[in-house]
């Protein structure tokens, strides 16, 4: 029953393209129709040779007829192959852009248990299987049906009882098979998934390449996809063995059908019972069963590979995001009464993060925040961007709940620097300008670039924002990617600024650049900045300080380190590292 349910998922895709399928079982329907003629032409060639005077059409019409038949038998598969393979391609497409949709609409939290590899083989290997199954798949058991049904209903009407000796092999076959396919599934779904980790196993080593070599590991991870690599083998070969007895137990079954058929059928000719042109056409058609007999195998070998796939793909398809728009949630276009937070609690499965917290930041106010490591710092940026789930009546934006403001138009006033910087593999340009909405000038993308700190490094670029950056922006140092990913905030000219951590990789002298070009940006802007250094809250008006996901302290930077508290203290232990 589960390879039933997995398949079941294909069924809005199919019904959405019905007309193509049957267009194409229609044309199936022709092709072996002109198929099934043809013996039967040779039935009446063969009496016409042998008793001329009576014959109804004459060997040279016969042999012209069989002529136009294979012809129109040509024509006809191609189109029916046109339309079923091509829907079995648009299905594809279509599969591709749902996973892909639903990809940009799951939470990071899904993404953070889910292997770039694994996803990355869904897209590729199991959306081939699926196609398969789809095309050609669908397109052989159409066929299979449609050749069983009117070849053995041709071979009855010449003689029945040679009809049931014909196919006897065949149930004995189809009990084989049966025991064998729930063997297939399994190990296509194994298969399936080493090759998610084989790949998976790939782009981690392609990414760490760099890290790989500093340390010498170039040995260790060989041999370690070694064995990924192994134990994929090991499932495709016990694959292979599978669909090894599936093709004798096929050839077994139809080989025993012709030797019955030669041997019993040769006797009826003989005792007259059948004429020698039956004999002929009843072989013609036991003929035309070899073929849909030996690739039934193949399509139970697709249909479970498919099944496997579609169990895979689904996973995805079936995701739901964490962070939805609740149905009465409407748009905000302003931040005029700040953010607060009422009592706000997170936590990581039995993990607490935020424990309770309550702060107001009003509008323009900017705010440092701070606190030893693993205090939830950017947990709470994080619920502010809703890119986490946050529980109703704790968290507050312009005065209303957070939940109740849709998604898009809350993160529309957002600028964001995360503390994991990523740049797309484009230019300079395109990489300011990636949060810019509507239109803008070269202009806008210099200013923001200046703001940052980042037009002197730009000039020294040999194309200037033409430069490109390279995959995760290989080609840029790391206060680089840095200071190009607050432009890339700060260029959309957000309402709210959330910077995480963003000097950690920036030097002392060009800290204070940034922070200079940065201060006459907040003016007029909520900001929030998540740093371990002090430096970084200069222009701040008050300082939050965490510990264990709990305010420890709050209030202005002076007042906090008069204090003689946890700020003061990391103050302190920064001041004796310079």
């Amino acid at each position: 029953m589960s390879i039933i349910k997995d398949l079941a998922r294909l069924i809005p895709y199919l019904t959405s393209l019905r007309w193509r399928y049957a267009g194409g079982a229609a044309f199936l329907l022709f092709t072996n129709a002109f198929a099934l003629l043809i013996p039967w032409f040779m039935k009446l060639a063969i009496e016409a040779l042998q008793h001329p005077l009576g014959a109804r059409f004459s060997p040279a019409a016969c042999a012209m007829i069989i002529v136009v038949l294979a012809v129109l038998n040509c024509i006809t598969r191609i189109f029916s192959r046109t339309l079923i393979l091509n829907a079995a391609r648009i299905i594809e497409f279509r599969i591709r852009n749902d996973m892909f949709q639903r990809l940009t609409r799951l939470d990071i939290g899904y993404f953070s248990s889910s292997r770039s590899g694994d996803i990355l083989s869904r897209f590729s290997n199991d959306l081939t299987n699926v196609r398969m199954l789809t095309g050609f798949g669908s397109m052989s058991a159409i066929n299979t049906v449609l050749v069983y049904t009117a070849a053995v209903t041709m071979m009855i009407r010449i003689h029945p009882w040679l009809t049931f000796w014909a196919i006897f092999p065949f149930p004995l076959m189809v009990l084989i098979i049966k025991k064998v396919s729930h063997r297939l599934f399994h190990h296509s779904l194994k298969a399936q998934e080493e090759l998610a980790h084989l790949s998976s196993h790939a782009e981690e080593t392609v990414s760490a390449i760099r890290l790989i070599k500093s340390y010498c590991r170039e040995e260790y991870f060989q041999e370690e996809f070694g064995k990924t690599a192994g134990r994929y083998l090991k499932h495709n070969l016990r694959l292979a063995r599978l669909r090894g007895i599936i093709i004798p137990v096929m050839a077994a079954a139809t080989g025993s059908g012709t030797l019955i058929v030669l041997y019993m059928g040769g006797q009826l000719v003989i005792a007259g019972t059948i004429t020698l042109g039956d004999f002929v056409a009843f072989g013609g058609y036991l003929a035309m069963l070899v073929w849909p007999t030996a690739v039934l195998g193949w399509i139970l070998t697709l249909a479970q590979r498919g099944a496997a796939s579609m169990s895979r793909l689904a996973e995805i398809l079936g995701a739901e995001p964490t962070v939805v728009d609740h149905p009465d949630a409407q748009a905000i276009g302003t931040l005029e009464q700040g953010i607060e937070a009422r009592n706000l609690s997170f936590s990581y499965g039995d993990t607490d993060v935020i424990n309770g917290i309550s702060f107001n930041i009003r509008a323009g106010e900017t705010v440092g925040i701070t606190g030893e490591v693993g205090c939830g710092k950017t947990t709470l940026l994080r619920l502010i961007s809703r890119l986490l789930p946050v529980s109703a009546g704790m968290l507050f934006v312009d005065g209303r709940d957070i939940n109740m403001i849709t998604t898009a138009s809350l993160r529309r006033l957002i600028g964001y620097v995360p503390q994991e910087t990523f740049l797309f593999s484009r230019t300079v340009a395109d990489n300011i300008s990636y949060g810019m909405t509507g239109d803008y000038q070269t202009n806008d993308i210099t200013k923001a670039a200046g703001q940052a700190g980042f037009a002197e490094d730009v000039e020294s670029f040999p194309d200037k924002f033409e430069t490109q950056v390279g995959e995760k922006g290989v080609t840029l140092s790391g206060g680089q990617k840095q200071r190009l990913a607050i432009a890339r905030a700060v260029a959309g000219n957000p309402a709210i600024l959330l910077l995480d951590d963003p000097l950690s990789a920036v030097d002392a002298g060009r800290e204070e650049e940034i922070l200079n070009e940065l201060g006459k940006f907040y003016t007029g802007r909520t900001v929030l900045i998540v740093s371990q250094r002090v430096s970084a809250f200069r222009d701040c008006d008050r300082i939050i300080v965490l510990k264990s996901g709990a305010i420890a302290e709050h209030g202005p930077p002076a007042e906090l380190f008069q204090q003689g508290g946890l700020y003061t203290e990391i103050c302190r232990r920064q001041k004796n590292t310079l």
